[in-house]
């Protein structure tokens, strides 16, 4: 299958994720629950600080490869995924669903995604 997402896309997918993350206990509304709020801030946390540090053109140090970020960005969406039952949350719906979403989303960007490395010297 050719993955329709490049490397500079996938800039796009990233930082949509880290804003969705970090804003998903307001706007779904289980700010008062306080594992799945910090959950979600830790998951934003971790992605914002992954592609900052990843070799690609929007890293800021440029210091892990991009086929890491990848499989970063597979265990940040399969974590988010199983969250609700092994951190138990799963009763609380909109913290379930919301889990739900920023995991099918970014294991869909990440499948979709090239693993093409950028050049070390660029």
């Amino acid at each position: 299958m050719q993955q329709p997402i490049s490397r500079r896309q996938h800039v796009i997918a990233d930082y949509t994720f880290v804003a969705s993350a970090a804003s998903a206990p307001s706007a779904a509304g289980f700010a008062q629950d306080a594992t799945p709020t910090t959950l979600s801030y830790v998951l934003s946390g971790t992605a914002l600080a992954s592609s900052l540090l990843t070799r690609a053109e929007w890293g800021a140090l440029r210091v892990m490869p991009y086929k890491m970020h990848l499989a970063l960005d597979a265990v940040s969406s399969l974590t988010a995924l199983s969250a609700p039952w092994v951190f138990g949350f799963a009763r609380n719906t909109r913290a379930r669903n919301a889990f739900l979403a920023m995991g099918v989303f970014g294991l869909i960007a990440t499948v979709l995604s090239r693993p093409e490395e950028m050049p070390k010297y660029r």
